[in-house]
C-alpha cells in the first residue's frame, strides 16, 4: 500500500510505503500490528532525516546505477549507507552486469523494472 498508512492497517496489510514527498507524521498515532512494516524512499539526506523521523524500517536509496537527477553511483552510496545504518534496497540502473557491484555494498536487497523484464533465469554466480 503506498502513500496510506491508516487504509493499510484498516485492511490488516504487514506493510506500508511512504514516497519521499510524503512528509506526512499523523501514521505515528495508530496501532501498529507488530510485524507492520514502513518502507520509505530517500534521494538524499533531508529525506532520510524525515523517514529516520517517520520510523522508516527499510530504505529504497536512489538511484545507484542509472543516471539521472538523483544518480548515487557506489561512493555516494557508500556515504548514504553510514547514515542509514538500517536495511536498504538499491534501485535505479540494476543490471545483470552489475549485480556483482551490489555485492560491494551493504544492502538488504534490490530492485529494478528493465532487470526483471528481461526474458529468461539469470546467470548463476550473481549475488
Amino acid at each position: 500500500m503506498s502513500n496510506n498508512i491508516k487504509l493499510a492497517i484498516k485492511l490488516n496489510l504487514d506493510g506500508a510505503y511512504l514516497p519521499s514527498f510524503n512528509r506526512n507524521f499523523n501514521h505515528l498515532a495508530y496501532t501498529f500490528k507488530k510485524k507492520f512494516i514502513i518502507l520509505g524512499s530517500v534521494h538524499n539526506i533531508k529525506e532520510l532525516n524525515v523517514k529516520k523521523l517517520q520510523l522508516v524500517k527499510y530504505f529504497f536509496l536512489s538511484s545507484l546505477f542509472k543516471k539521472n537527477e538523483n544518480y548515487l553511483g557506489t561512493l555516494k552510496f557508500k556515504l548514504f549507507e553510514s547514515y542509514i545504518n538500517k536495511n536498504i534496497i538499491a534501485l535505479g540502473g540494476i543490471s545483470e552486469k552489475n549485480l556483482k557491484k551490489l555485492n560491494l555494498l551493504n544492502v538488504s536487497g534490490f530492485a529494478g523494472i528493465s532487470l526483471f523484464k528481461k526474458k529468461g533465469p539469470f546467470k548463476k554466480g550473481a549475488l
